[in-house]
Parts: C-alpha cells; sequence; structure tokens
C-alpha cells in the first residue's frame, strides 16, 4: 500500500508538472522542508528555502510578472502558456491592478498561486500587488479621499481603521500587497504629485504613513512605502527631475518619516524613486539603500524600484547606452546598490543576473541576500500557509463596499476638510435655505489620481451637488457657469441668474485629475503624476466665475476641491466664507455637506501651507533659521502699491499656514505646562495644556506641540512638529490635554553628522497652527 501511495504521488507530480527528473527529485525532496514547517524560525526557513533553489529560480523572484500575460483584461480569457512563462521569469510577484471586473482578479489570483504552489518544484506563493494609496484600485471598492485631504485630519486612528478596510478589501480578491502608503513631502507645490503625499511636515506625514502600514498590515496585507527617498521636491517641480539637496538636508527632513513607516511600523516593502539626489539615482544609491536603510536603520525586508525605473539609468541618467540598453550596466548599478526587485515597465534587466553570476562579475551573495529580503517578508506575512486568502464571489459582496467601510470614508471625508474663512459667521448654513450649487467642480467627481478607470462614474458616488441636495430642507439649484477646462464665459448669465435668485450660493472650482488610464492618454488636467504646473491660480474661467458670482450681492461661499494649494488671494477677502476639501472620496459630496449645513462641525487642520502666489514658493513652515526675513510689499484693495522689501509687492510668509484651520466652535488655552523642566536625551516627558471651548458649540481641536531649539552648533529648523492630539471638547467646558514627547526625537545632525541631542534650553510650543501659538513652556536638556 505505502508503494502504491508513493507511485500514485509520483505519477500526479509529473501529471502536474513540466519539471524534468531532477527539479523532481528536488520537489520531492522538499516535501518535509524546514521551509514548508510554519512553526520554524523565520530565518531558518529563509535559509533552507534559499539554499534549494536555482540561480534562476532566485532571478524569477526578484522581477515583477503581471496578471495580463494570463488573463486577457478585455476578454478575460485565460493563457496556460502566458502563466507558465511568467512564472518560469518573473514569479516572486505580479501586478494586478487594471479595470475589469473584481472576480477576474480573484479568479486569476488563484490560478496564479494554485499553479506555483503545485507546479513549481519549490511552490514559493507570490506577491499579489496593485495601488492602494485612497482606496483598492480596483471598481467599485470603497474609495477614501486623496491622501493629502486625509492627512488634514490630524486622526491617525481614523486612518488606521481605513487601512483595516482596504487589507480586508484587498484578501477578498487575494491581494496581498498594496503599492502605499507616500512618506513624501509637499515641498515643491508645483509637483503634480501633491495630491498623493500627506503634507509637508516630515512628523505628520510620519505619523499618517505609520498608522497607514499599521491598518494595512494589521489585517494582514503587506505595504509599500515610497517612494524612497527625498523624491517629492524635483527641480522647476517637474516629476522626476532632479532633486538637490545635502545629507543633512536629507536626514533632518526627507528620511524621519520614511524611517517611522518602514522601521517603527515594519513594512514589509518599499519602493524606491525615478530621481536623483546630489547627482546619485535613487534606485543606484548605496548610501542611501543599503548603508543607511539596511545598515543604520537593519531594515531586513525588500525594495523594489519604481515601473520603468531601472531604464532610467541608462535612458534618463546617461550613466550607460541606451538603445540598445545596457543591461549589465543596469543590473550592476542597481541590484548591489540595494534595489532588491526590478518592477515592469522596463527591459526586465534583471534577467541577465544567472550569466552575471556565472561569469563572475555579479557575487552570487548579493543575489542571495535581495531574496532572502523577499522571501522573509513572505513567510512573515504568512504566505505560505495561505498563498490564496479570496472569498467566493458571494462572500467578497459582504466583505467589499460594506455599510461600514461607507461611513469610515464619509467621516473621514468630513473631518479632512478645513474651513479657512468664515465670515460673518455665513457658515453653517440653515437646511431651510434656498442654495445655489454653482461651479464646474459642482455636479462632478473630482477624484484624484491612482484611481481606477472611470471610478468617477461609479452609482455610488456623491457629487457635491447631490450631497447639498441630500442634506437640504430648502430649495436647491444648480448651474454649471463654466468648464474646467476653458476661458469660456457664456454660462455666466445662467449662474449668475440661479445665484440671484437663491439665498447664498456655494461655487465649487479648484483643480483636477485623472483616473489611471485616463492620466497617461494627453487629456486635460492640472494635478497627477507627471502633471506639473507653473502657477497655483484657477485655470481658465473660474477664477472670474467666482468674481460674477460675488458680485451678486448674495453670500458665497467658494469651495476648492484641488489636490494642491490655490493662490487666490482675493477670494479670501471677497467670499462670505471659504473651504479646501482637497481630492474627495465617494461619499465626497455628503461630507461636505455634513459640514455646510453643520452636521458635522469643522476639524481639518491644513497638511500643507498655502503660498500668496506661486513666486513666494517654497512656503514650509518649518525653514532652516535665517529663513523668511520679511518686509513685506503689496498691491492694496483699492490699487495702491505698498512697496516693500523681501517682497516687493508680495510676502514670504504664507497665506494660510501649516496646521490652520477654523471651527464653529472657538477655543482658548492655558497652563501650558511640562512634566518635568529638565531631562536627559532617553526621557519622555509629558506636555499638558487646558483647552476651554468659548463657543456654545462641541467642537475639536488639534492641539499642535512644537519645539524650537534655541541654541544649535549647525542651523536647524525654526521650529518643528514633535506631537500633536485632536480633542472633543464640548461647549463651555475645560479639556486638560496630555501628550508624551519623546527627547530623542529633539536631535539634529551635528557637525561630523552624527545625531545628537544637545544639551541646551528647548522652547515647548502649543498652539492652534504652525502659527498660532498659544503658549510655552522651557526645557533644559542635560
Amino acid at each position: 500500500m505505502a508503494l502504491s501511495r508513493v507511485f500514485i504521488s509520483l505519477l500526479s507530480l509529473l501529471s502536474l508538472s513540466p519539471v524534468n527528473a531532477y527539479d523532481l527529485g528536488r520537489k520531492r525532496d522538499a516535501v518535509n522542508a524546514t521551509y514548508k514547517d510554519p512553526t520554524a524560525d523565520v530565518e531558518a526557513r529563509v535559509s533552507d528555502l534559499l539554499s534549494r533553489m536555482t540561480i534562476e529560480e532566485k532571478t524569477a523572484q526578484l522581477i515583477q510578472g503581471d496578471i495580463s500575460n494570463w488573463i486577457n483584461t478585455t476578454t478575460n480569457a485565460f493563457n496556460y502558456s502566458g502563466l507558465v512563462d511568467n512564472f518560469a521569469t518573473k514569479a516572486g510577484q505580479f501586478y494586478v491592478g487594471y479595470p475589469v471586473l473584481p472576480s477576474w482578479i480573484s479568479e486569476g489570483v488563484r490560478k496564479a498561486q494554485e499553479y506555483v504552489i503545485q507546479n513549481t518544484t519549490l511552490g514559493i506563493p507570490a506577491f499579489v500587488q496593485t495601488e492602494g494609496i485612497h482606496g483598492v484600485l480596483v471598481g467599485n471598492f470603497t474609495m477614501f479621499n486623496s491622501p493629502i485631504g486625509y492627512a488634514c485630519s490630524f486622526d491617525p486612528d481614523l486612518v488606521h481603521k481605513m487601512g483595516g478596510v482596504l487589507a480586508q478589501e484587498a484578501r477578498a480578491l487575494g491581494i496581498n500587497q498594496l503599492f502605499a502608503p507616500l512618506a513624501d513631502l509637499a515641498r515643491e507645490l508645483r509637483y503634480g504629485r501633491v495630491e498623493e503625499t500627506f503634507g509637508e511636515d516630515p512628523y505628520l506625514v510620519g505619523e499618517m504613513a505609520y498608522s497607514y502600514v499599521k491598518g494595512v498590515q494589521g489585517g494582514g496585507v503587506s505595504a509599500t512605502v515610497k517612494h524612497f527617498a527625498g523624491f517629492s521636491m524635483p527641480e522647476q517641480g517637474l516629476n522626476t527631475g532632479p532633486v538637490h539637496g545635502g545629507e543633512r538636508e536629507l536626514r533632518t527632513t526627507w528620511l524621519p518619516p520614511f524611517k517611522r513607516a518602514i522601521i517603527d511600523a515594519g513594512a514589509y516593502s518599499i519602493m524606491g524613486a525615478y530621481h536623483s539626489y546630489d547627482g546619485i539615482p535613487a534606485i543606484a544609491d548605496y548610501h542611501m539603500m543599503t548603508e543607511i536603510l539596511r545598515g543604520e536603520w537593519g531594515y531586513k525586508f525588500w525594495l523594489t524600484s519604481d515601473a520603468g525605473a531601472t531604464d532610467r539609468l541608462c535612458c534618463a541618467f546617461k550613466m550607460c547606452k541606451c538603445k540598445p540598453i545596457d543591461m549589465e550596466a543596469v543590473t550592476m548599478f542597481a541590484l548591489p546598490a540595494g534595489n532588491d526587485v526590478e518592477m515592469g515597465g522596463g527591459s526586465y534587466n534583471y534577467k541577465i543576473i544567472p550569466q552575471l553570476v556565472k561569469s563572475g562579475k555579479l557575487d552570487i551573495e548579493v543575489v542571495n541576500t535581495a531574496v532572502a529580503r523577499q522571501l522573509r517578508a513572505k513567510f512573515e506575512l504568512g504566505l505560505f500557509e495561505n498563498p490564496f486568502p479570496g472569498a467566493s464571489p458571494n462572500e467578497t459582496t459582504s466583505l467589499v463596499h460594506t455599510s461600514k467601510s461607507v461611513a469610515i470614508s464619509r467621516q473621514l471625508d468630513a473631518e479632512s476638510i478645513v474651513l479657512l474663512e468664515n465670515h460673518n459667521k455665513t457658515l453653517p448654513l440653515a437646511k431651510s435655505a434656498n442654495v445655489a450649487v454653482i461651479g464646474p467642480m459642482a455636479d462632478f467627481m473630482n477624484l484624484g489620481d491612482y484611481v481606477v478607470y472611470r471610478s468617477q462614474y461609479n452609482p455610488s458616488n456623491v457629487t457635491p451637488l447631490q450631497g447639498i441636495r441630500n442634506a437640504s430642507a430648502g430649495k436647491v439649484t444648480y448651474a454649471k457657469g463654466c468648464e474646467r477646462w476653458s476661458n469660456d464665459q457664456s454660462g455666466f448669465e445662467e449662474a449668475v441668474k440661479t445665484a440671484s435668485a437663491a439665498d447664498v450660493a456655494v461655487v465649487l472650482v479648484g483643480t483636477w485629475s485623472r483616473d489611471q488610464q485616463e492620466l497617461w492618454q494627453g487629456l486635460n488636467a492640472t494635478t497627477g503624476e507627471h502633471v506639473d504646473v507653473a502657477s497655483l491660480n484657477l485655470v481658465g474661467a473660474m477664477g472670474p466665475l467666482v468674481q460674477a458670482i460675488i458680485e451678486t450681492g448674495k453670500p458665497t461661499i467658494v469651495v476648492y476641491q484641488s489636490g494642491k494649494p490655490i493662490s487666490e488671494p482675493w477670494i479670501s477677502n471677497s467670499s462670505a466664507a471659504l473651504i479646501q476639501q482637497f481630492y474627495p472620496g465617494e461619499q465626497g459630496g455628503n461630507a461636505l455637506a455634513d459640514i455646510l449645513f453643520g452636521d458635522v462641525n469643522p476639524s481639518g487642520k491644513l497638511s500643507v501651507s498655502f503660498p500668496y502666489d506661486v513666486g513666494t514658493l517654497p512656503v514650509y513652515y518649518d525653514y532652516l533659521n535665517s529663513g523668511r526675513s520679511t518686509d513685506a510689499g503689496a498691491t492694496l484693495a483699492n490699487g495702491t502699491l505698498k512697496f516693500g522689501h523681501q517682497y516687493v509687492l508680495n510676502t514670504p510668509q504664507p497665506l494660510y499656514e501649516f496646521g490652520y484651520g477654523k471651527s464653529y466652535s472657538t477655543f482658548s488655552y492655558s497652563d501650558i505646562t511640562l512634566s518635568q523642566s529638565t531631562a536627559t536625551a532617553t526621557d519622555t516627558i509629558t506636555a499638558s495644556v487646558s483647552v476651554t471651548n468659548t463657543s456654545p458649540l462641541d467642537g475639536k481641536e488639534v492641539v499642535q506641540i512644537y519645539v524650537q531649539d534655541l541654541i544649535a552648533s549647525v542651523v536647524v529648523p525654526n521650529k518643528q512638529l514633535k506631537a500633536f492630539k485632536k480633542v472633543l471638547v464640548k461647549a463651555g467646558e475645560t479639556v486638560k490635554v496630555e501628550i508624551p514627547v519623546k527627547i530623542e526625537d529633539w536631535g539634529l545632525w551635528d557637525l561630523k553628522m552624527e545625531y545628537v541631542v544637545e544639551p541646551g534650553e528647548f522652547l515647548v510650543w502649543a498652539g492652534s497652527s504652525s502659527k498660532d501659538l498659544r503658549g510655552n513652556a522651557t526645557l533644559t536638556v542635560a
């Protein structure tokens, strides 16, 4: 009987796989291997599996595959030979982010994972990848607002909940890796991808990215922190352009949010970047990827290039021959530097790894190290035990786009909206008010980039017009006024007539992006990947439309729906109220109505500063000491020119600073104290402040703690956010807010490029924004 079972097993193996006798023997030998034992130590499993792999199998782990190689994304036809070919050379991970039915993805993933487990020699499961900055990139899954928006919530717990939703929805289709979050900083506002970031501040970005990673990975899906590192301040704001900066700036500003998301949160993967920093391409930067990331930080998982990024070494940076591409040069620049995996979209240069190893040009230990990093992540995530967590079609409907998920999307969107101006307490509106809704963003789903094709037409979407109609008990009228991309003012007459007949006008203008398919078709847009600008003003007829409605004399509430700050100071002064809603999610219209009618008291704070003009960039608040001298000029409302210096007719200060945002409530601060007056670098102190709601309306306040190093051995930022806490304060009540702050985070990179917390005095400020600081306490660091 035992012999019969063995014989049948061998026949089964032969029927399942086109492997030769050598591979069949290896497969048999691996049946009870250590790497298949879920109780074994992860390092032992990695070592065991690595020892069994051929150089070809190792190489295949380091190149990204694609579901379109075996699933026709137009017809859903299955191509078995394409599946076999893909996993022969691209076996470590594959991409599934296509605008197809969820069932197509789920079935395609299931077939792939079953194939690699059953029909390959060692049965190594794959990472299954798609985008995820504001929802899993699958049609009709729950869609959240853009990162630049939900960073304005200053609510890491809510972001963590969102991450849990994304993980649940991803796993329902067998997806186990999301390309998010970004730990990039919005330091260059002309850059098109500002909308994808969590804003300008390293601390806020780090906390948001940390919460995203924890939420997603807590649900059994790998996060991918991107784009490592220093990517988002390109020359002239042009996407993928060179970034100028030195070692101290890299370590002080750019790396802290990455370390928070990667090391503290335990991210299983990282994506590199397209740019060069200080003349070194990020994907070939040994110092950044190996000496800092792996050496100093101790990161043990894997890093992948961005799509097509490896080819840029030859074709953009001119470090090697482009046509035909020098695959050897690309591989030898990137892999030994620490770029473990090559994403698709390029020439698949890593396929020559076997011949480079056999010729002695590439050390096999470099390959082993890269493969081990990815295998380690697969073991830690539990892929070998559960390679396909996908649900059945019936089960999927109970896991995706649930009422709970949609409610979180609405809440996060509402908490992210920032009230910039509220002259004469125009807001909140009475629900009985007759409201004219006007503008090209009013009856339009203004989504950010990295949403699936035609997401704007999802039946569950709520536009601003729909949201206002849902909430209103009065009459709601609508006029578009103009197209977002045109100077044509022929619709103004109808818009003015509509506004004049109403009690109040809500005018929606801003920027717009494109979904993942339209973005690359050359269609008009004013933000998004590779959509960079020279101006932050409203485009075309939108500015004149706002002016025309204001001139009716009716109270005019202007809503910016955008992916970045808009520079129109005159609107701040002329409108009755001004609201910033960064690109919304599917519930954006309801969330906006919640704010307009007072069902939700605004509590959002700006994650990025607003400049008066593009010519005053940059305006991030944490500029280095000696910056931002201000002898400002201006053009006054009556046309008079007031001359100043720095700048002659403008100011280097922001129009709205980081952390700014009004509420329908008002808050006062008092009793700002520290738990101790002296501390060492290893201490954690508690900053305390009493916050009183001096209004008759319950509201939430974001208490922000900034630290100012009074004397330092190098030039440091004038102040830095080091903690924050969002608290509910009921009308007329006082809440004592206590926030822990780690002294070790107050350090600097000294003259020897060593991180130290220098002895001396520090001011600890508490306030409502980076400018509106209500008081301080002094701490002496011994």
